[in-house]
């Protein structure tokens, strides 16, 4: 009895302790210094573009928690954290792709504290929340000391992320929407009217620019093409930022980002200095902090890992080792920090994590490489070959070609051009850091010239750059097309017809939209527990509902290299792994394939 207890704690176990943390250890180790050789054009782009795409959102956060915290946090408190918490990660963790922000939940879910402890608790918010954090932050170094990833994130398919991601889009173009109706309700229709050219401006300019390369070909020398892709978004954001103090437009009463530009201090009164004296909560209080840090934990987790999880997907071809545990303890320090100098704390982001990783693709240059020369039989007519794989010759240091001394003619291959990101530390390093730098009262002061309509355009932009690599979006082209019109599917998963596909992706549609209604009630904090029970339900009820070869040609382990089985079932859900299984997981997180 006690040793089937202990069994998963020993070596190799599932919860041997510090087992991931330890591979994380060595991947960062790999990686690190080859991370900073990396700088050039397409970087510089990707940092300004994720500085706009992450700034100007999370300003907006700041309007609704300045009014719903008793204004304890205001656009100070969002930028500084945004930027202390980016510099860090872009520094120590183990996936530099990953974007960090305050994040929508996490803002409804501090709202909801506020009015807790004001209205029931009678105590003062920040210490609680400083309690709160802090409690987070040990129960996020418990989660990767006893590899979290494996029991949990590993049993993700896409089915969910999809989801997620498709969640995320439109809760931008809600943001769209609401930033529009405020112009309405506090400006004059003039303003309204340009506030809504302004957003559908920025939106459709900063669409139009980023086709430019190749689509443009062959207006333009290929660099300018280049450059107006790679900087359409901040483009854009600039035109339409000046366009409003050209001639008429400067008399319109426009509504812009409000910002405090006076010094660098708390946005509350109350406060001289970014420490929190959270010593000063009772011990009782304090305690019952546990409750909604158990809450800030399983958001921040989930959120966190599936925004890792998605801006390292296939299609960015990502080659460097990576992980999962080490960059959980490192958000649960991040958390803790903020916490104690009392501003929001900022974890993984969707969709900037993937806007990012879709802003660094680049077409890898296809090579060269000569197949290795056919082998002479041995001296009994024995096949050598595997003598001469061991034994090949090493490989030229100029071309990485094999050298090879036989005169035997050969014919070379060519591999096809592929797409990858360009896996680097200086993207989120440069755009952190000028987030940081923004935090000043001077460059605060610029942000506030920014019109709110610019903002409504840049989230329809990144709504329409989430959702165009978003499989749904196609699957629902597919259902809107003629069958006679669609491709043949594999054996066993078109009959009859796209039928099975089709309800998939209907019932994808159908929980994105209860999740986000859900997000527009007073339930909204609990919305990542139905993301969270997504997963069950893909592993334990869909297979009931639909064909076996329908789910395995729609749907696939979000973080595994194996695919899922072809009858229908999932790999290792029925319980932990064997150690064959496990050894094979560890090889595989160890290489980032996990």
């Amino acid at each position: 009895m006690v040793n089937a207890f202990l069994r998963p704690f020993r070596s190799k176990g599932l919860l041997q302790p510090f087992r991931l943390l330890t591979q994380d250890v060595r991947n960062i180790r790999s990686r690190y210094v080859s991370d900073w050789t990396v700088f050039n054009q397409l970087i510089l782009a990707s940092a300004v573009y994720v500085f706009f795409a992450n700034l100007l959102p999370g300003i907006t956060f700041a309007s609704d928690l300045y009014n719903l915290t008793g204004k304890n946090w205001g656009t100070i408190e969002i930028v500084f954290s945004t930027g202390l918490c980016g510099v860090i990660f872009s520094l120590f963790s183990i996936q530099p792709l990953t974007i960090l922000g305050v994040t929508g939940p996490f803002a409804i879910l501090a709202e909801n504290i506020y009015e807790l402890c004001i209205s029931s608790f009678n105590i003062e918010f920040l210490p609680f929340m400083a309690w709160t954090l802090i409690h987070s932050a040990w129960m996020h170094y418990l989660l990767a000391i006893f590899n979290a990833h494996d029991w949990t994130m590993r049993y993700v398919t896409n089915f969910s992320t999809e989801i997620f991601s498709l969640l995320n889009s439109i809760i931008y173009v809600h943001k769209a929407i609401q930033e529009l109706e405020r112009a309405h309700a506090k400006t004059s229709f003039a303003s309204f009217l340009y506030a809504i050219i302004g957003a559908i401006g920025t939106f459709l300019v900063a669409v139009f620019l980023s086709t430019a390369d190749p689509h443009w070909r062959p207006l333009f020398h290929r660099w300018v093409r280049m450059g107006l892709t790679e900087y359409a978004a901040a483009i854009s954001i600039i035109l339409f930022i000046g366009m409003p103090h050209v001639g008429e437009l400067a008399t319109l009463d426009q509504q812009r980002l409000q910002v405090s530009d006076v010094s660098f201090r708390p946005t509350s009164p109350d406060r001289s200095a970014f420490l929190v004296p959270f010593w000063r909560l009772p011990a009782g209080w304090a305690a019952a902090a546990i409750i909604p840090g158990f809450i800030v934990t399983v958001l921040f987790f989930f959120d966190h890992e599936v925004s890792s999880i998605i801006c390292t997907a296939d299609r960015y071809g990502t080659v460097k080792p990576t992980g999962y545990a080490w960059d959980i303890a490192l958000l649960g320090t991040t958390s803790a920090l903020c916490g104690i100098l009392g501003i929001p704390p900022a974890n993984g982001l969707l969709p900037q994590a993937p806007l990012h990783s879709e802003s660094l693709l680049h077409t890898a240059k296809p090579k060269a490489t000569p197949p290795s020369p056919p082998t002479p039989p041995g001296p009994n007519g024995a096949d050598t070959t595997m003598a001469s794989a061991s034994h090949a010759p090493p490989a030229n240091e100029k071309d990485g070609t094999s050298a090879s001394t036989s005169s035997t003619t050969t014919t070379t291959t060519t591999t096809a051009p592929s797409q990858s990101v360009y896996e680097q530390r200086w993207s989120h390093f440069l755009h952190a850091g000028a987030i940081l730098a923004f935090s000043s009262p001077p460059l605060m002061h610029v942000l506030g010239l920014t019109p709110t309509s610019v903002l409504a355009g840049l989230f329809l932009f990144m709504a329409q750059q989430s959702l165009a690599v978003n499989p749904i979006l196609y699957r629902t082209f597919n259902a809107l097309t003629p069958p006679s019109e669609l491709p043949p599917l594999p054996d066993g998963v078109g009959t009859p017809g796209y039928g099975g596909v089709h309800a998939y992706t209907a019932l994808q549609i159908v929980c994105t939209v209860v999740v986000f209604i859900v997000t527009l009630t007073k339930g909204a904090p609990a919305f990542p527990v139905i993301i969270v029970a997504l997963v069950p339900f893909r592993l334990w009820v869909m297979p009931r509902l639909w064909k076996p070869a329908v789910l395995a040609h729609v749907d696939d382990w979000a973080c595994r290299t194996e695919s899922p089985r072809v009858d229908g079932t999932l790999e290792g859900t029925a319980g932990a792994a064997g150690p064959e299984q496990q050894q094979q997981q560890q090889r595989e997180y160890g290489n980032g394939n996990v």
